[in-house]
């Protein structure tokens, strides 16, 4: 099975947040309410600079697919 890049993610328990799940390297899950980040990798050991673009970009991906899959809904 192939898995989407970014998946939507609820919670009963948090009805407030909006979560998305990154699927690929470095795999992660994003609050868009608060944009808290929990890292399911160890990232240490990358290199800070390449790491902290790369992140930026994913994590800017991660709400224009929720923009885009709420546009979905309309």
């Amino acid at each position: 099975m192939e898995l989407p890049k970014f998946l939507l993610a609820d919670n009963s328990k948090h009805p407030e947040d909006i979560f998305v799940l990154h699927t690929e390297y470095p795999r992660f899950l994003i609050n868009l309410k608060d944009d808290s980040v929990e890292w399911f990798e160890d990232i240490a050991d990358e290199n800070e600079q390449e790491l902290a673009n790369a992140l930026e970009q994913l994590i800017e991906m991660a709400g224009n697919f929720y923009d885009e899959e709420m546009k979905t809904y309309e």
